[in-house]
């Protein structure tokens, strides 16, 4: 007996897999029920919608269809001959007007449910600039910067080698997350330094433009602990794809646990700015702070991107007089892609890479520039 034919049954095989749950996954085209109570209500509304269309997709076409079927001239249909007909004209513009009534009002309750930010246990100042996000905790006064991590930047970056496919959550995953409490109606205000960013989050159901100059405010009770990614939603600049958004929602105990270490951290740093800084401390962290916030434009080699970005290597500035080299990274260079970094980096950040780049890729100045200097210059 001839076994199946090869075919028929790859072609079998391949009908199976797209009905397989994790193919349907893959092309799944629904929205996201979310992890709060307004992306659930935006979902739920969603619902109503599509299926409303579909109802009335079906009735309309279903009756052109049979109309164009029973109706046909094969059959010896002849056309009637009337010019208007009052109950139905009355029938289609009253039930499309209740229709659209009765979505009003579970439609105005979301949106003013969205709109009320009041009373709300924790707010975050969510500000987008080219191209990261800083979140400062108003309750706590703490803040820090949130960029791309180092994997999805060395795999975006030019002839790297890195294929991006290796590279976990590509970016979609930063270096310091946001860090919240489950079961806290968290308020957060959104600007932005520069231009239009938008902070989206899909799970949370908002997506809200951070625009300079402007506060607008959303809010959010999350429900699950978990990681929530999403990105900046508004093209913003080439760096536009480097904005990801992590949010990770925890227990409050985890919650307490990290915003004490948070406020160590920061309050070493601190102490930190005040000392003398050796040259071997300087350049380690000078060299981070060049590889998160300065590699894309200026590469690793600090040879910049011919007709781009200048280079680093052997420049006027990093080689040059100390107080221009300072000017050039704290207030950056109006009309160019050279942005102030004096606003985005600590003081400690600032003495680092500058010594880091002025003693770099053969670069002899052999200057050591302390935090206390990049704090006297601020003033």
């Amino acid at each position: 007996m001839p076994g199946p034919h090869p075919i028929r049954s790859r072609l079998v095989a391949a009908l199976a897999g797209l009905w397989s749950f994790p193919a349907a996954a893959d092309y799944a085209l629904n929205l996201t029920a979310g992890v709060t109570s307004i992306s659930r209500e935006a979902y739920r509304l969603h619902m109503i919608v599509l299926w409303l269309c579909v109802g009335i997709a079906v009735v309309v076409f279903g009756a052109m269809l049979w109309a164009v079927v029973r109706h046909r001239k094969a059959r010896g249909a002849i056309p009637a001959q009337f010019h208007d007909n009052t109950r139905l004209e009355i029938a289609w513009t009253a039930i499309p007007f209740l229709v659209l009534v009765a979505l009003a009002v579970p439609a105005t309750q979301a949106l003013i449910a969205m709109e009320d930010t009041a009373d709300a246990d924790l707010t975050i100042k969510v500000t987008g600039q080219q191209w990261r996000w800083r979140y400062d905790y108003l309750n706590e006064g703490i803040g820090f910067f949130s960029t791309l991590d180092d994997k999805s930047a060395a795999a975006g970056r030019k002839n790297s080698g890195v294929d991006p496919r290796t590279v976990d959550h590509y970016l979609l995953a930063v270096d310091n997350p946001l860090v919240v409490p489950v079961g806290k109606k968290i308020r957060f205000l959104t600007t932005a330094t520069d231009v239009i960013h938008s902070w989206w989050v899909p799970a949370l159901g908002y997506k809200k433009d951070a625009i300079p100059g402007f506060i607008n405010e959303i809010w959010a009770r999350i429900d699950a602990p978990g990681t929530y990614r999403g990105q900046c939603a508004e093209l913003c600049g080439v760096g536009h794809a480097m904005m990801p958004i992590v949010v990770v929602a925890t227990s409050d105990a985890d919650y307490q646990s990290w915003l004490a270490g948070m406020k160590a951290t920061q309050a070493a740093a601190a102490a930190a700015a005040t000392r003398a800084w050796s040259k071997d401390e300087l350049m380690a962290k000078g060299q981070q702070v060049y590889n998160t916030m300065c590699i894309a434009c200026h590469q690793p080699g600090g040879e910049g991107i011919p007709g781009v970005f200048k280079p680093l290597k052997g420049s006027a500035i990093a080689t040059g007089p100390v107080a221009a080299h300072m000017d050039r990274v704290m207030n950056g260079v109006a009309g160019t892609a050279m942005q102030p970094f004096a606003k985005q980096l600590s003081d400690e950040d600032i003495a680092a890479v500058i010594t880091f780049e002025r003693n770099s890729w053969g670069n002899v100045a052999g200057d050591l520039v302390q935090p206390g200097q990049i704090k006297a210059a601020r003033k």
